[in-house]
């Protein structure tokens, strides 16, 4: 792929791309199982931090969340240590897109759980596990199986919602279709070119979501 030699460059944003999606995942899981936790937590300070968190983040849009999240860290610090910090642009596109996630999935994982039995709960205690151990051993097995559906779908945003960090500058697909249409005066054959990019990368991503149910799904096949 050598489009007027900026081929390797669409190809080094994919790569920028791709990490920021998977960084933001990993964290975005976690925000979302603390989420979760809160809100069927029987203390109702920890429900109200996690529905005012899912309500707020929710009702913000992405884009504005990383412009909030990278010039106000910056502000913030300025104000703070009264010296001029600047904070990295796939470090602020990380923190907005794993806050974002992690909104949704808080819901996805609170949904999951609440479709676990009570019971199963109640027995792994009587047997004397702890809630580490059933939450690891009973909880999480059932969860995933349950929650990978929405979770994949979440994903497949979250791909896509990369592409608004460039506005804050990160080399990522996005931001360097911009600057080959800009230098080239080609904007459609770069845009179209990230376009095909994004497009395989999502059926790519689609497939293995799709592998990973046929596995969380296989044990309980033979039950059926």
């Amino acid at each position: 792929m050598d489009l007027h030699g900026f081929g390797h460059l669409l190809l080094a944003g994919t790569w920028i791309t791709l990490k920021l999606a998977f960084t933001s995942l990993f964290f975005g899981l976690l925000l979302g199982l603390i989420g979760a936790a809160a809100k069927l937590s029987p203390v109702r300070a920890l429900r109200w931090i996690a529905t005012t968190y899912t309500t707020l983040i929710r009702g913000v849009p992405e884009l504005l969340l990383v412009l909030i999240i990278y010039f106000g860290t910056t502000e913030l610090l300025l104000r703070l240590f009264d010296q001029y910090i600047e904070i990295s642009a796939f470090a602020a596109g990380v923190t907005a897109l794993s806050i974002a996630f992690g909104a949704y999935a808080t819901e996805v994982f609170r949904s999951a759980l609440q479709e676990i039995p009570k019971g199963q709960r109640e027995s792994a205690m009587a047997m004397g596990m702890n809630r580490w151990q059933t939450f690891t051993r009973i909880l999480m097995p059932q969860l995933w199986r349950i929650a990978i559906p929405g979770l994949g779908n979440l994903f497949l945003v979250l791909l896509k919602d990369t592409a608004l960090v460039s506005v804050i500058g990160l080399d990522d697909l996005m931001r360097q279709a911009y600057v080959a249409a800009g230098f080239t005066k080609l904007p459609f054959t770069f845009y179209l070119a990230a376009a095909f990019i994004y497009l395989l990368l999502t059926i790519i991503f689609m497939q293995v979501i799709r592998l990973l149910e046929m596995r969380a799904n296989r044990p309980w096949q033979g039950a059926r």
